[in-house]
């Protein structure tokens, strides 16, 4: 999706301008795009079509091959010997509340990059002609913001199954 695009783009930036030398920034970074991962897969699996079954069935499947406990968090996940409703209960209740431990991390992410500050492509620092974040960058990013919104409003509202998997409606 285009979200993760932004979110591919972001990490290439970071990646270019050395961003990774600031440890907690980084470290903190790295956690969100993981909880991104996780809860984008269990929101694949709740349609609970047939794309979306057998998806959760391979990637959970996965965690057998960890030694010695992986059989059992595989069991522990699925709530029984196979996928079921069990396990899309615990999908459900993981995917409302991944996002608030996500937001959680965002605000460490950004507490810790206005700790640090940014990285500078240039690598020297000036600290003349440089002008307030508020209100200019500040009235910038919320007309970004309401652009996409409104794009993502047109998408929600008018065309909600476009990027469906037609598998899913079998």
């Amino acid at each position: 999706s285009m979200f993760f695009i932004f979110i591919y783009i972001h990490i290439g930036r970071g990646l270019y301008y050395s961003s990774y030398h600031f440890i907690s920034v980084w470290i903190s970074g790295v956690s969100i795009i993981f909880l991104l991962m996780g809860t984008a897969f269990i929101g694949y699996v709740l349609p609970w079509g047939q794309m979306s079954f057998w998806g959760a069935t391979v990637i959970t499947n996965l965690l057998s091959a960890i030694p010695y406990v992986g059989e059992m968090l595989t069991m522990w996940i699925w709530g029984g010997f196979s996928i079921n409703n069990a396990t899309l209960t615990r999908f459900f209740s993981l995917h409302f509340i991944l996002p608030f431990i996500l937001f959680m991390f965002i605000i460490f992410h950004i507490f810790f990059l206005h700790e640090t500050g940014s990285s500078n492509p240039t690598g020297i620092p000036l600290n003349i002609d440089k002008i307030p974040f508020h209100p200019y960058f500040t009235f910038k990013d919320l007309f970004g913001y309401m652009i996409f919104f409104m794009f993502f409003l047109f998408m929600i509202f008018l065309t909600p199954f476009i990027f469906f998997d037609p598998d899913n409606f079998i």
